[in-house]
């Protein structure tokens, strides 16, 4: 199956944390299974917030209930001159401007709860949940 959506970072915390959203986020997941990418820069982040709020155990059960079922993308290096555009010109931080440059560069919808790339829509194919 091909990969068709760029999963966000905020998707896969609404679960992990537990917060008000995590069945929507978990149905579209469980929904898409094998169409889904995650960047490597929000396998990094939830490292890292894991691993700052000492739940390191959750991140080992992300790892085991997510990564099988998500194919993992990175930004060529070539593309990363990309994400100062983006922020120069659309206003996104860094981490909003890496997930953007991925999504344009492979052909992806973006998935997201994160109402930052409402002004991108007209560059990328955007779908909130």
């Amino acid at each position: 199956m091909a990969v068709n959506y760029l999963v966000d970072t905020n998707i896969l915390l609404e679960i992990l944390l537990g917060q008000p959203n995590k069945e929507r986020c978990k149905q579209f997941l469980q929904e898409n299974s094998g169409q889904c990418g995650l960047s490597d820069f929000s396998l990094h982040s939830i490292g890292v917030i894991t691993f700052r709020s000492r739940r390191a155990q959750a991140y080992r059960a992300f790892l085991h209930d997510t990564l099988p079922g998500v194919s993992l993308l990175h930004l060529d290096k070539q593309r990363y001159p990309a994400i100062l555009h983006a922020h120069e010109h659309l206003g996104l931080d860094f981490d909003d401007a890496y997930q953007f440059c991925l999504a344009q560069s492979h052909g992806l919808t973006l998935v997201t709860q994160d109402r930052d790339f409402v002004q991108v829509k007209q560059e990328i194919p955007v779908r909130f949940l």
